[in-house]
């Protein structure tokens, strides 16, 4: 009788036991199917989300075409569209001054081919007068080249008596903005105020008669983000001139005079050079490599001109 009992106690025991791993199995199976669901629902809300963000994106694309070209159509200058704000060749007068009588807009000299059969090369110093320029033009003197200078009118302002030289030498004096400041995030119009106000300081220190409109950009005009400063400029009635010829002066650490004359070897080629130097007053190495890069330049057949 007593072993009965025990066996039923170790059956009941196993069948609670087998009962406990069915539950538990449950659970578990019961558990992995609601966070696969719930897994499944935030993928397809992030796939949703992704497409709605497409959507959203190509609508915005969709709605500025639409605006442009209904600006467009009713005439309005768009910044979008730099060509329709850009004045016409044969709409703007020559301007004649002591400077320049190109048209307003780009000079390339170097994008002409050449029918004299000469080669040329454009001596052009950036962002003085300073403590190198006066050494500058004594070697410029001592050769009989005639070069041109882009100056601020800040330091103009600081150095008149330098400004006066240059202009009675020969030397064609052209506009580097007041400040040498240009930033996309200002206006065009700003912009031209600076441009203005270096025009001022010049005919201030070299008469009335004097009416510069024969500019560079700080950095050049390079690049399409300048295109509605270039069309500003245009508009008010300069002429802005780039270079396809350096010395590499402009690089922060300063290179040696070897290296800017390697430069020059490199760059050098075209029938007409427009060859960027600096005489600020950080710029004493190329005050140093001047009569080599003159030397060069005369060894290769270049004769010297002004822009």
């Amino acid at each position: 009788m007593l072993r009965r009992k025990k066996n039923k106690a170790r059956k009941a025991k196993k069948q609670l036991t087998l009962l406990a791993i069915v539950v538990a199995l449950s659970v578990g199976l019961i558990t992995l199917i609601i966070l696969n669901q719930s897994f499944d629902r935030k993928g397809f809300e992030v796939a949703n989300n992704r497409k709605t963000d497409v959507k959203t994106v190509k609508k915005i694309k969709e709605e500025a075409t639409t605006k442009k070209k209904e600006s467009s159509t009713n005439g309005e200058q768009s910044a979008v569209n730099i060509e329709e704000s850009v004045p016409s060749v044969d709409d703007i007068p020559k301007t004649v001054n002591e400077v320049t009588s190109e048209p307003p807009g780009e000079y390339a000299p170097w994008r002409t081919k050449r029918n004299d059969g000469r080669k040329v090369a454009y001596l052009t110093f950036d962002d003085g007068p300073s403590v190198n320029t006066a050494s500058i033009l004594q070697i410029l003197d001592e050769n009989k080249i005639k070069a041109t200078f882009f100056i601020i009118g800040q330091n103009a302002e600081r150095n008149a008596d330098l400004v006066k030289r240059e202009a009675a030498d020969g030397h064609t004096i052209g506009n580097h903005t007041y400040s040498h400041e240009i930033s996309y995030r200002e206006s065009p119009q700003n912009f031209m105020k600076d441009v203005d106000r270096c025009n001022v300081v010049l005919r201030n220190i070299l008469g009335d008669t004097y009416n510069s409109k024969l500019m560079r950009f700080p950095g050049g005009s390079f690049g399409h983000r300048l295109d509605p400063f270039k069309a500003e400029v245009t508009r008010n009635g300069y002429t802005y001139v780039d270079w396809n010829d350096e010395t590499g002066d402009a690089e922060a650490y300063n290179p040696t005079v070897p290296v800017l004359m390697n430069n020059l070897r490199r760059y050098t080629g075209a029938e007409s050079v427009v060859i960027l130097m600096h005489d600020a007053a950080a710029k004493k190495n190329t005050v140093q490599a001047l009569p080599q890069v003159i030397q060069y330049l005369k060894d290769n057949g270049y004769s010297f001109d002004v822009i």
